[in-house]
């Protein structure tokens, strides 16, 4: 009588003081939970699991490995996170089972109803539900059909024994598992909009100038040039001065001297 008296009493207190400090019990898994699905958007599947009706964040698979069932089975297999590791539990166990009766020859009963597959690092899947519990946190995924199936599983992170994790804890050991595939479709809108309170600039305006192109060396002369070089590189001369054996070519700003065909002076 006495005991069940001091029990009560316990009970009664430990709620006027969460209620005197305005908080409940309940206010930590649910704060957890609204930041787990800020964090991974769930995904809504149709009622058949045949399809998507409102897609959310996509998932890539960091660790090895994963044991989905086909959406046809009525059974979600539980895989586990625990001290860095995934582990497939009693699910793996009998799918290996089932695997090693058809290698010898005796398929156990109903071994065809559990059409199963093993996720590995890199691939991807929806998340359909996410569940904050006193003992860990446990993710429903839904895959993309893969040769016609869509597979599921639930993936649990559960807590050390006789401990409660923070929030950031918590994310921290999800992100481990799980990264979120980032949006490419709202990169490429960014890069397509103008900055915020800016107008876009004209592309003629947003291209580079492009760089001149340097300027052609002056054109020279040298002793020795015949006169059809010469005439190559000055062009026709304003008037030729016959003088016998030599000839000048007398352009704006330059006398080109030639004697038997060949420059000899230029000034």
């Amino acid at each position: 009588m006495f005991l069940r008296q001091a029990i009560i009493k316990s009970i009664v207190a430990a709620a006027i003081l969460f209620s005197f400090l305005g908080i409940s019990p309940r206010s930590g898994a649910q704060g957890l939970q609204q930041k787990l699905e800020s964090t991974y958007a769930l995904t809504k599947p149709t009622d058949d699991k045949s399809d998507i009706v409102t897609a959310g964040a996509v998932l890539i698979l960091q660790k090895d490995k994963i044991i989905m069932y086909s959406t046809s089975n009525q059974v979600l297999p539980q895989n586990t996170y625990k001290a860095g590791k995934l582990s497939e539990g009693a699910y793996g166990v009998h799918d290996n089972v089932q695997k090693f009766g058809n290698f010898i020859g005796h398929p156990p009963p109903q071994a065809a109803q559990t059409q199963s597959r093993q996720f590995v690092t890199g691939e991807k899947f929806w998340v359909t539900g996410i569940a904050a519990q006193g003992d860990g946190v446990v993710f429903t995924l839904f895959s993309d059909a893969i040769q016609d199936v869509r597979y599921q599983c639930t993936l649990k992170f559960p807590y050390t024994k006789g401990t409660t994790p923070s929030t950031d804890e918590v994310l921290a050991t999800v992100a481990e598992v799980f990264k979120v595939q980032p949006d490419d479709s709202a990169k490429s809108d960014d890069k397509q909009q103008p900055a915020a309170g800016g107008d876009a600039q004209p592309a003629a305006e947003q291209a580079a100038p492009a760089e001149q192109a340097p300027a052609a060396p002056p054109a020279t002369v040298a002793i020795g040039q015949s006169t059809d070089e010469v005439v190559a590189i000055l062009g026709q001369p304003d008037k030729i001065l016959n003088l016998g054996a030599k000839q000048i070519y007398v352009y704006k700003d330059l006398k080109v001297t030639f004697v038997k065909g060949k420059v000899t002076d230029a000034q």
